[in-house]
């Protein structure tokens, strides 16, 4: 007796932004891999398990693909950070805080760092202006913690002049050490913190005499 063999049914249509959703997640992980130019949108349509006629459709060519890749990867890491700044701390705690945010989203989404700081700034251009409104944005961050530091400390006019400086420095601290992070897993995010927060909080000087600074409680 022959077992009677169904046709199987249409496949239940998914909304569209689940769709891009997973079509952005299976970007990223290509682009992470093999780097924008060498990326082929054959490689993310299968990922995805999605047409290239719906890839078009939904998000667009390669070039459009890319920039919304790395405009929602920079929009989740600058959330992730701000949303592990706990405001009622003092700065430096808030500053710990944040780079502890950081490094803790570098950890879980390698693949979306590796796009926002290797591939989008090699291929420069456009791609490179998204990442520079990413990282203005972390800087305006970070100087606001350390005039809001200095003033408590009566320097206000001197913070306020060196702030963002400061901010700028210690941003492209953090964005070099989690670049070097990506070769050195073993080291936990809090030590990278706290690295950071020994180097730039103290100052060079005072880590070399050493006062070492270290989180309350």
């Amino acid at each position: 007796m022959t077992e009677e063999v169904k046709a199987p049914g249409r496949a239940r249509r998914l909304p569209r932004a689940v769709r891009e959703r997973q079509i952005l997640d299976a970007a990223v992980e290509v682009f992470s891999r093999h780097g924008y130019h060498s990326a082929s949108m054959d490689e993310i349509s299968e990922v995805a398990g999605v047409s290239k006629p719906m890839i078009y459709s939904y998000l667009g060519a390669k070039e459009d693909l890319f920039a919304k890749c790395i405009r929602r990867e920079a929009g989740r890491l600058l959330e992730a950070v701000r949303a592990g700044i706990r405001t009622e701390l003092p700065p430096d705690m808030q500053l710990w805080h944040g780079l502890r945010a950081f490094y803790r989203f570098v950890a879980e989404y390698r693949d979306s760092w590796t796009v926002l700081h290797r591939q989008a700034l090699t291929v420069g251009g456009q791609f490179a202006d998204e990442v520079t409104v990413l990282r203005t944005k972390a800087i305006d961050i970070v100087a606001a913690l350390v005039v809001t530091a200095g003033t408590k400390q009566g320097l206000g006019q001197v913070a306020e002049f060196s702030g963002p400086a400061l901010a700028v420095s210690l941003v492209g601290a953090a964005e070099s050490l989690a670049d070097w992070w990506l070769d050195h897993s073993d080291v936990s995010d809090g030590v990278l913190a706290s690295w950071l927060m020994n180097l730039v909080w103290l100052g060079f000087n005072d880590l070399m005499e050493g006062q070492v600074w270290r989180p309350a409680g």
